[in-house]
Formats: structure tokens, C-alpha cells, sequence
């Protein structure tokens, strides 16, 4: 059965056709029927060299054998045991020697529990309410943190001092009151909405590297700032790692970043592509789970097929780390640098920005983007034009233009992908 058909399928049982908002499309969406190493087959049989490995997650690139084999042995065993196991222990020392924060772990089963978890783990250790999150940062889709994603600019308050807007019709508006919005990458702004607020808020919390909003580097002292300041006003400092986590670095974006912050919450990449995640931390902030002041909970947490994948993913990331990272970071620059060459050729005003093994393309003109709201100010119609030329030629991107590169991107790829893109561009 073809793509159409599935699709025609689907909107008669899917509410929009999909199970996702983030898979909705004007046109008819992808529907993949295998996918291994650094490509895609669709169900109409054509073949996509894929960077947008399931939103990040699959490092390793699609079945890794690690992670298969991983979870084929678990299979027979039992599926889910609502009961402690040798794999959650192992996974757990994994996490612990690769993560420079993380003393203590709890898993989960998605991102968007454990940012919530690692939200209530903050309020019980400062006994405060109010969290401090970033325009443009995303944390998962749940109503306490779903505000201030990429709020229309007439709503969003002063840019240096935004207000809080939800991302959904439907949902709790009440959650606002516990958020503080601050803009990226802005000391002075920050500094002076905790000079206000700081006494109210139990956590500060970001993306390390903004890959939800572009792809946003913290500029230089930007996190020591936010560091100092968490220590000053008695704030804990949590990093959402879902996407940086296991990708910019085995210990993620505060061991390539140089600042560890007192949780760090991960998923996906976690368990290379499995539903996974965890909260990590340190013992002193984390032990108030261990006495059960601060309840944590879930039946599929550190589920046997999870731990399985995660052990088996880590274990390659940990022991091959000195070939995986070097050729992520190198095979995404080489990229990076033929897509910069590929549009000055055409006269394409483009941006190109990000470490390597996760980037964006912004259509514009400015040489950076420090927060959403360049994000915003740059040609997203472009883009979404160059992510369909690309698709229809057999290069899968992320729509809004973020790019994830896996260790089994090959320099062929990397080759026809470039052919491709200087098409795209021509096209545009």
C-alpha cells in the first residue's frame, strides 16, 4: 500500500491523519517502511538519506546493531516487569560515569515526565514555586511547561522581559502564573529578572544548545552567568538534555560545554530511539527522592527492553568515543561548509550555524542568531520551500531546518546530499 492510500487511511481514524502535531503537513506525510544506518525507505519504495534520525536520537544511526541485538536478547526474557532489574542498574552506572552531574538517577519512559519530575524535584528542594525557562525553549508539550515556544511576536511582551503565552488552545492557563520567560543569550536581561524574581524561583532551566528554535549556541560567558546567578538567589540549575545529551559529547552539552548544572534531564538518544529517559543529578538534590519526600513514580520506568537499549547504546558511545565524536563533528563541518559554498553559488542568503553533529539552515541574511526572536525575523517560507525540494529529491531534514548527523553518515552521502542541495537552492 502506497503513501496516499495509508494517508487516506489514516485521516479516517487519526485526528489530522497523524499521531503527532509535530508530523502534520500540507502534504502527504512520510510513511516509513524501514530505515537503517543513515537512510529511509518509504512506503512507495524510495530511498531518503535521513538527518533528521527521529528527531535526533539515533547517534548510532537506524538498527544499530548494539541497540538491536540489545534488545533481541531482552525479548524473550519479558517485556515489562514492574520490578527492579540488573539491566536499570547497569544503565544507571552508565549514565553516572559518562554524565558529569549525575550522582543519583531516576528513569522515565519520554522527555516531557522528566522535565516535569525534575521541576517538582526543584520545588521540593527550595520550597519555592516559580520555574525560570527561556523564549523559545522547548520542554516537552505538557501544560506546565508548553509556554513561550514560538509565540506570535504581537503577543510575546517586551524582548527583554516576555510574557508568558501557551502553545495550545485547552490549556491550563493557571501554569503560566509559575513561569518567569526570559530572553536567550542575554546576561543583562537575566540578571535583572532575577535581581526581581530570583527569591521566588526553584529552578532555572534551558536547552544548552537552543535545537528547538534553530540551532543557538550559548555565547560566550552566558552560562557561567546563569550559574552564578542560580547560586546566588539559591536556584537549582537544570539543563534539558533530550536532544544535546549523548550527541554533542558522550556526557552531552555540559561536558562540551564546560558547566554542570545540578539536574539534567535526557531521553531519546538515551536508548537510541527507545522511549526513554531520565533525570539525572546530583546526590544532594536527588536524595530527596531516595527519602520519598519528593514522590517519583511509573510503571514502565526502566522498563527491561528500554534498559536493554540503553545499556547496549552507551556502552558503543562510551567505548568508541574516540572514533564516533571526532567523525560527527567532522562529517557535519564538511557538510555544513558545502551547504555555506552550495548557497553563496547560488546567491542564496543563508546562514549555516551549529557544532556539527546537529545544525540549522536560516534563510537570512544576518551573520547570527542569538535568541527566538532572530529565529523569527529569518525567511521560515524559504525554508519550508528548501525542506521540500530537498525531500522530493531524497535528503529528509527537520521542516523548520535542523540538520542531525549520525556515525553512519558516510562521506557518499555527505557527497550526494551537497549535488542535491546546490538543486534546492537553484529551486528556492
Amino acid at each position: 500500500m502506497d503513501s496516499t492510500e495509508l494517508y487516506e487511511r489514516a485521516q479516517k481514524v487519526l485526528a489530522g491523519g497523524v499521531s503527532s502535531d509535530a508530523r502534520r503537513s500540507q502534504f502527504v506525510p512520510l510513511y516509513v517502511d524501514r530505515a537503517h544506518g543513515a537512510h529511509l525507505w518509504d512506503a512507495d519504495g524510495v530511498e531518503y538519506v535521513d538527518y533528521v534520525l527521529a528527531q535526533g536520537p539515533m547517534v548510532l544511526g537506524h538498527s544499530a546493531p548494539a541497540v538491536v541485538d540489545a534488545v533481541h536478547r531482552q525479548l524473550t526474557r519479558g517485556q515489562a516487569y514492574a520490578a527492579q532489574h540488573e539491566l536499570e542498574v547497569t544503565a544507571a552506572e552508565l549514565v553516572c560515569r559518562l554524565v558529569p552531574c549525575a550522582e543519583l538517577v531516576r528513569f522515565n519512559t519520554v522527555g516531557s515526565e522528566a522535565v516535569i519530575g525534575s521541576w517538582r524535584i526543584a520545588r521540593g528542594a527550595t520550597g519555592r514555586q516559580k520555574i525560570l525557562k527561556f523564549e523559545g525553549h522547548y520542554h516537552g508539550w505538557l501544560d506546565a511547561a508548553l509556554w513561550s515556544l514560538h509565540p506570535a511576536l504581537d503577543s510575546a511582551g517586551p524582548a527583554r522581559s516576555p510574557r508568558p503565552v501557551p502553545g495550545s488552545g485547552g490549556q491550563q492557563l493557571s501554569a503560566g502564573t509559575d513561569l518567569i520567560i526570559a530572553p536567550w543569550n542575554d546576561a543583562e536581561a537575566l540578571t535583572a529578572l532575577m535581581s526581581e524574581h530570583g527569591h521566588d524561583v526553584a529552578a532555572v532551566v534551558m536547552e544548552p544548545v537552543l535545537c528547538n528554535t534553530g540551532c543557538i549556541a550559548p555565547v560566550p560567558g552566558f552560562l557561567d552567568t546563569v550559574q552564578r546567578l542560580c547560586r546566588e538567589h539559591g536556584a537549582l540549575l537544570i539543563f534539558d538534555e533530550v536532544i544535546t545529551g549523548f550527541r554533542l559529547a558522550p556526557g552531552g552539552a555540559q561536558e562540551h560545554l564546560g558547566v554542570v548544572p545540578d539536574l539534567a534531564v535526557f531521553g531519546k538518544a538515551i536508548a537510541g530511539g527507545l522511549p526513554v529517559a531520565a533525570i539525572a543529578g546530583k546526590a544532594s538534590v536527588m536524595d530527596l527522592v531516595t527519602r520519598g519526600e519528593v514522590g517519583h513514580a511509573g510503571t514502565f520506568n526502566s522498563n527491561p527492553l528500554g534498559m536493554a537499549a540503553t545499556v547496549g547504546n552507551l556502552t558503543v558511545l562510551d567505548q568508541d568515543r574516540d572514533r564516533i565524536y571526532p567523525q560527527l563533528y567532522a562529517t557535519g563541518r564538511r557538510l555544513m561548509a558545502g551547504i555555506r559554498s552550495a548557497a553563496a553559488d547560488a546567491g542564496v542568503p543563508m546562514l549555516v550555524d551549529g557544532p556539527g553533529p546537529v545544525f540549522q539552515t536560516y534563510f537570512t541574511a544576518a551573520g547570527s542568531v542569538r535568541d527566538y526572536r532572530d529565529f523569527a525575523a529569518t525567511d521560515r517560507a524559504a525554508a519550508a520551500r528548501f525542506h521540500r525540494a530537498l525531500f522530493t529529491r531524497g535528503i529528509n531534514i527537520v521542516p523548520r531546518g535542523l540538520w542531525f548527523l549520525s556515525a553512519a553518515h558516510t562521506d557518499a552521502d555527505v557527497d550526494r546530499t551537497l549535488e542535491i542541495v546546490a538543486e534546492a537552492l537553484r529551486e528556492v
